[in-house]
């Protein structure tokens, strides 16, 4: 996690706690002259609506105004993880154990980057993932993106 991503989780935890929300994630992506800022936010009770992502969003824009952490304009974008939702914490890992999840790591492991397989297990900081019959055994830090695999 970058400096500028744990100042932000560091500002916006708390205000989307006060909320009644759980802080899931957040993504700062700088493309060119854009920049966009989105915040995963997730509930367990009810889920996340639109009235909650519009709350969120009004609190965590005037803190961020305020701090001034984001140097310039971007784009402020508040939503709930969804049914793909990215995993980004070994806590994330842990609560979906036994479903399917897809990666991509940030170097290539055995020739490939992107992996698809069930979720079996979390050893220390490292995630054990079984992609047909196969057990590969992943650190967290090594992955790039995450997401669980949703299931209908």
């Amino acid at each position: 996690m970058s400096s500028v991503d744990q100042v932000l989780r560091q500002l916006l935890e708390p205000v989307v706690e006060a909320l009644d929300c759980e802080l899931w994630g957040i993504e700062l992506q700088m493309g060119g002259k854009a920049k966009l800022l989105r915040i995963f936010i997730d509930r367990d009770e009810d889920g996340i609506g639109i009235d909650d992502c519009e709350r969120v969003s009004r609190q965590a824009s005037a803190i961020l105004d305020v701090e001034d952490v984001i140097a310039g304009e971007y784009v402020l974008e508040v939503s709930s993880p969804g049914m793909d939702r990215p995993l980004y914490e070994l806590d994330h890992y842990a609560r979906y154990l036994g479903e399917e999840i897809s990666l991509r790591l940030r170097f290539p492991y055995e020739g490939r980057r992107n992996y698809k397989g069930r979720l079996k297990a979390i050893e220390g900081d490292e995630i054990v993932v079984v992609v047909t019959d196969n057990e590969f055994l992943f650190p967290v830090e090594g992955i790039e993106k995450a997401n669980l695999v949703p299931q209908f």
